[in-house]
């Protein structure tokens, strides 16, 4: 099971929901490819939700011009 880093490329306010340059998740998927891609980037949301409270999907940033993907393992 390959283990993906998603950072945060790029600020985004809206609606009082702010993720931040630098931020960052570990998701770990059954895939080979991009988890933004994958089921409607829910384990992207999942794993922002579960380490800082931010729904992306809600802050229209789930996609890859807010994000860097990274295969670590």
């Amino acid at each position: 099971m390959p283990l993906f880093r998603v950072i945060v490329k790029q600020m985004k306010l809206t609606s009082g929901i702010r993720i931040e340059r630098g931020m960052s998740v570990d998701v770990v998927t059954n895939s080979m490819s991009n988890p933004l891609t994958i089921n409607g980037g829910q384990a992207v949301a999942d794993a922002f939700m579960r380490v800082y409270g931010i729904d992306v999907k809600r802050l229209g940033a789930l996609n890859t011009v807010y994000h860097d993907v990274v295969r670590m393992g």
